[in-house]
Order: structure tokens, then C-alpha cells, then sequence
């Protein structure tokens, strides 16, 4: 079997693909993106490996949760939203092969039997997993936000990509969120620190070796207008871990859209 790539995905805002927006077609484009993400990785995945912007642990954490609840953790949205159903199952084998190639690599770590699934989680992959019948492992970021650290959690993982699991990193490559809500109607135009970061992504993720692109992410936070992109981290660092987990093979953007006047991109790797 050949190997998988591995991904970073847009997650969108709390559940917007599954309510009213103004405009309607806000989240058009991103959830058409997701919807055809299995068409673009061509082969039914074993189980996924997916690594949020919602979940921070002092120590790797991995989900090892047969039948995961899911966590409704979005706030002031439509009842409808809290009534999401996404009812894929966990994978305690994956959990056990994951902490194995941490360990392996020195990786400190911990399992979680009790969590569920955050909507970094259950609402892009409900869009492209709507029968919600492959497993997923979720695994935490780290708290101290360390993006090297990151790097090595995804380089650990890699072989994962050879037993037919799929690694993504789910996050959003703007997450200005005062910008955003200022913007939300997008009638503003495209923020012009959203086109530079972006345009800085693309350049490392798709024009650069393996080694120069490791080196920019691990200092990230000094390209042009990272830190007006990401005031906070959590929700950059899923691509660290796909971009470790990629090794040497090359990037490619997947998406390229303009959501309430930012720059959104997706991407993937092999």
C-alpha cells in the first residue's frame, strides 16, 4: 500500500458549516473543500489521526477512547448546533501504536480514556466523513506552544503514514478573531496582513526543501504579520505536525479561500 499524505485541513468557525451565516455562501467554498477531501486522498484511510487547536496538554496526550462523546466546545450558537452528531468511533490500537513511536522517539506522553472529540474535530471531518465510520485518535498539542517541539511529535508519527493512517492537523491559517468578527461580512476586502502570512505559508510550504521548511516554521513567528494572523498559536501548530510528520515530501496548497475578509488556506503533503 502506498503511503498516505498528510494534511492540514481548515476547521472553520465553531459549527459554521452547519447553520445560517450572512452572507449564506460565507462558508460555501471551504465546506465544498472538505467534502471532496476523500477524493483528494484516493483511498479509504485505516483510521485518522487528527491534531486539533482545541486541545492543550503539558505532556502529549492521546485520546484512548473507544466510543469518544463529542465536546460541544463553541459558545452562543443556534440549539440546533448543540444537537451535532458525529458518532465515529475511537481506535485504542492507534492510541497504543501512537504512544509506541513517541516513546520511541523520547516523546513524553499520557492517554485520555475519557475524552470526546472537539469541533476542531467532529465539524470538518462530519463534512468529509459525513457516515463517520472510519476511527479516529486525537492527539493534544502542547501547552507550552513550542513549535519545534511540534515538528518532532509529527517526525514521530510519520510511520503511521505506512500503516494506511492518515495524520491532520486541523486548525485555520488565520485565526485573528477581533479582525475576523470586525470584518465578518467580508465587505471590507481582504486583510492585507492575512495576504502577507499567507503568501509567506505558501512560499515555505510549496517552494522550499524539507530542512528550510522546518527551520522557517520553528521561527514562524518572524515572518510578515504572523503575529496579527495568530495573536495565540494553538491554531497554527496542527501544520507543525503535519509538516513533521511530511519528512521530505513535498507541499501543495489544497484550498486558497477569503473567509470574512481573511486569507484561509489548506495544504498537503505527499
Amino acid at each position: 500500500m502506498s503511503r498516505l499524505p498528510t494534511l492540514f485541513i481548515p476547521h472553520g468557525g465553531g459549527p459554521c458549516f452547519f447553520m445560517d451565516w450572512d452572507p449564506p455562501d460565507t462558508w460555501h467554498r471551504m465546506a465544498d473543500f472538505l467534502r471532496h477531501l476523500p477524493d483528494q486522498i484516493g483511498v479509504r484511510p485505516k483510521a485518522l489521526v487528527v491534531i486539533s487547536g482545541h486541545w492543550e496538554e503539558d505532556v502529549v496526550t492521546i485520546q484512548n477512547n473507544p466510543v469518544p462523546p463529542l465536546l460541544y466546545d463553541y459558545y452562543g450558537f443556534p440549539p440546533s448546533t448543540y444537537e451535532i452528531k458525529f458518532p465515529a468511533p475511537g481506535a485504542p490500537d492507534v492510541a497504543a501504536r501512537i504512544a509506541e513511536l513517541l516513546g520511541a522517539a523520547g516523546i513524553a506522553h499520557k492517554f485520555d480514556t475519557a475524552r470526546g472529540f472537539d469541533h476542531g474535530v467532529f465539524i470538518p471531518l462530519k463534512v468529509a466523513f459525513p457516515k463517520a465510520d472510519i476511527p479516529i485518535v486525537q492527539v493534544s498539542l502542547l501547552a507550552s506552544m513550542d513549535p519545534a517541539a511540534h515538528v518532532r511529535i509529527g517526525q514521530a508519527l510519520a510511520p503511521l503514514r505506512d500503516e494506511n493512517i492518515l495524520i491532520v492537523g486541523s486548525g485555520m491559517t488565520y485565526h485573528n478573531l477581533r479582525t475576523l468578527m470586525a470584518n465578518r461580512r467580508g465587505r471590507n476586502g481582504t486583510d492585507a496582513g492575512s495576504q502577507r502570512f499567507d503568501d509567506w505559508l505558501d512560499n515555505v510550504l510549496t517552494k522550499t526543501g524539507p530542512a528550510e521548511r522546518i527551520a522557517a516554521l520553528s521561527a514562524w513567528s518572524e515572518a510578515p504579520s504572523a503575529r496579527e494572523a495568530h495573536p495565540r498559536e494553538e491554531h497554527l501548530l496542527p501544520l507543525h505536525v503535519a509538516v513533521g510528520a511530511a519528512g521530505s515530501d513535498p507541499g501543495r496548497r489544497m484550498l486558497k479561500d477569503v473567509v470574512m475578509g481573511a486569507v484561509e488556506s489548506s495544504f498537503q503533503f505527499g
